[in-house]
């Protein structure tokens, strides 16, 4: 009698844990920062998102989107195209990101980028992605690093008439403290708790890598501005 009434205790605790960890998730999976210190917040979309909703998505407060465009020297985003006719129909502010390849040269990639996004006064700065990734196994010195993503900066600059932001990674600013030396705005990431690690204060926080919203058949990266 007595180990049946224990057996029955495990399971109502094995069962209790798992609610309780369902509902952790479930409140992870859909966080966001309060507005009343992040007024403004948006998401950061690519071709594996699917095809969003952007009319549902400006309903359930989507201030911005930034929409990837470009990555390195030779692939545009499949979904650049649909999503920005997407946004201005929806109304809501756009701002184009190319993935920075270290390993392929900076004019190659500007040429690349500054041709799938057209000028639009009323956009968003650009946005450059940058980090280590799994097809560029190379670590250049930090001169060439800056010197690169200084040509980059330059070429899309003139394109587009405005200054960039850069989404840097933490293992890569680590390794190159990028935003000591280039004067743009920073573009953090880290989920739930706000990042420390550029050297000037950031701009942008990717707060949540993984939202669900009503809008998106993926969860989405989750961005908030300062």
């Amino acid at each position: 009698m007595l180990a049946g009434r224990k057996g029955k205790l495990i399971f109502v605790t094995v069962i209790v844990i798992m609610l309780i960890l369902y509902i952790l998730y479930s409140l992870t999976k859909s966080w966001a920062p309060a507005r009343d210190t992040y007024a403004l917040q948006g998401v950061l979309v690519d071709e594996s998102h699917g095809y969003p909703t952007w009319s549902t998505l400006a309903a359930k407060g989507v201030d911005f989107a930034y929409l990837t465009a470009s990555y390195s020297t030779n692939k545009r985003d499949e979904s650049f195209a649909n999503n920005l006719a997407g946004v201005k129909e929806a109304g809501i502010r756009y701002g184009a990101v190319h993935n920075f390849d270290v390993c392929k040269l900076a004019t190659d990639q500007a040429t690349l980028f500054n041709t799938t996004v057209p000028r639009d006064p009323n956009a968003l700065p650009p946005a450059v992605k940058i980090g280590f990734s799994d097809n560029c196994k190379s670590k250049p010195n930090r001169a060439l690093i800056l010197s690169e993503i200084s040509t980059f900066l330059g070429q899309i600059e003139l394109h587009l008439e405005k200054p960039s932001i850069l989404l840097i990674s933490a293992n890569f600013e680590d390794h190159y403290n990028i935003s000591a030396a280039i004067n743009r705005n920073m573009w953090a990431q880290g989920n739930y708790f706000v990042p420390s690690y550029t050297a000037q204060p950031w701009k942008m926080w990717t707060a949540n890598d993984a939202r669900t919203i009503d809008g998106m058949d993926t969860p989405v990266p989750w961005v908030v501005l300062r």
